[in-house]
């Protein structure tokens, strides 16, 4: 992105109405302590008081929010809701740097509660590549480019 369009104004679309632009990723917590718990493995700033909130946002890198909120606070809102743990959740990938770290961190997650739903493997696409599951069934991908 070229240092001109960062400081563009907005797209704008229909008229004067901005465009919107992705923010914010939402997950459900179904077991806030755990989920917290594997996520600050992954390096992401959780506070610790974060179990007795029902809505917590994290920053991530790039200006980006990830967002978890209990199942109790969606039912305040909409009484129906009724989530299936790892039902077409959300998927997030962490660069780990190299493909080692992409074992290690594979490992550490896996003996963190995390469930091994890729072993980690050399792509086609170039990089190294796993995917565990955290405690509430949503994809975590982790990668690193290989060498040469």
């Amino acid at each position: 992105m070229s240092e001109t369009f960062k400081t563009d104004p907005p797209p704008r679309a229909y008229g004067s109405r901005m465009t919107p632009r992705f923010a914010v990723i939402g997950m459900v917590a179904h077991d806030p302590e755990r989920t917290f718990a594997f996520y600050r493995l992954l390096g992401l700033d959780i506070p610790a008081d974060a179990v007795t909130q029902p809505h917590v946002e994290v920053a991530l890198p790039g200006g980006m929010r990830l967002a978890f909120d209990t199942v109790e606070t969606i039912r305040s809102f909409q009484p129906d809701f009724d989530p299936e743990v790892g039902g077409g959740g959300p998927s997030l990938a962490f660069d780990c740097g190299s493909p080692d770290e992409v074992d290690a961190t594979y490992t550490l997650l896996l003996s963190a509660g995390g469930g091994g739903e890729l072993a980690p493997f050399d792509a086609f696409w170039g990089q190294r590549y796993a995917t565990v599951t955290d405690p509430d069934g949503n994809h975590v991908d982790l990668f690193a480019a290989l060498p040469g």
